[in-house]
């Protein structure tokens, strides 16, 4: 499998419109999580039909997607009919709030940790509350958490769920979040009317971390960088450099 995706990266590097790209291991799991950053919905879908489909048959004897995460302002039918008709699952989710800190300066790659979510509402009628919530963890953190540099909420279409990225200065700061922070502070109020389908951190979680989050019945997978690339300055996604 590792060396299917060493051979789509290598491509995926030359790939018109990919502004960054990167696969991270999963720790304790043979598993892999796949990042891409696309300069535009063409990109994307033109990945999906040359690069993706002329490896599909390749990677599918050793592996197979859990799901595919696709975030973005806004996300054109084309794009989402790409992914469809490749039968991957998928979740698409458009940009609702959030902030960035430090002029969308990127953090130090080996300390910074990624945090993508998917919370799933118990009823479809609870999005709203949802969505309320969420814009509270956002409020309280941008004063409580300066480790955190990047909050983006994103509604998912056709579905009562919201995507969360989060991007933390280091394993400290996120620890801060999970144990003192916004995610302790409303924890009862999501747990009321939502659950975690996924919970995907990207860079050097600590031990201790990975225990708390088992307490909290985080369904996470943990992952460190292996090969990556991006762009020379970087991207508003990542950040720049």
């Amino acid at each position: 499998m590792l060396e299917e995706w060493e051979d789509i990266h290598a491509e995926a590097k030359a790939h018109d419109g990919m502004l960054s790209t990167e696969i991270n291991h999963a720790i304790g799991q043979e598993a892999v999580l796949i990042h891409h950053v696309f300069k535009n919905a063409d990109s994307l879908i033109n990945y999906f039909s040359n690069t993706a489909t002329n490896h599909a048959e390749a990677l599918g004897k050793v592996a197979k997607a859990d799901i595919h995460l696709v975030k973005g302002m806004h996300i054109p039918d084309a794009v989402r009919d790409a992914l469809v008709s490749k039968h991957v699952p998928a979740s698409f989710g458009e940009h609702l709030f959030g902030f960035v800190r430090n002029d969308y300066q990127r953090p130090d790659t080996k300390k910074a940790i990624q945090v993508t979510a998917k919370w799933t509402c118990e009823s479809e009628e609870d999005l709203d509350e949802l969505t309320y919530w969420w814009q509270k963890v956002g409020a309280d953190a941008f004063d409580l958490e300066k480790g955190l540099v990047r909050y983006e909420v994103y509604r998912v279409i056709g579905e009562s769920a919201l995507i969360i990225h989060e991007t933390f200065e280091d394993s400290d700061e996120l620890k801060f979040h999970l144990s003192k922070g916004t995610a302790s502070i409303y924890k009862k109020e999501l747990d009321r009317i939502s659950a975690p389908e996924n919970y995907f951190f990207r860079g050097p979680v600590s031990w201790t971390i990975r225990t708390y989050s088992k307490f909290l019945k985080l369904p996470a997978t943990y992952s460190s960088q292996g090969s990556h690339f991006s762009q020379a300055g970087g991207n508003m996604t990542d950040g720049t450099f």
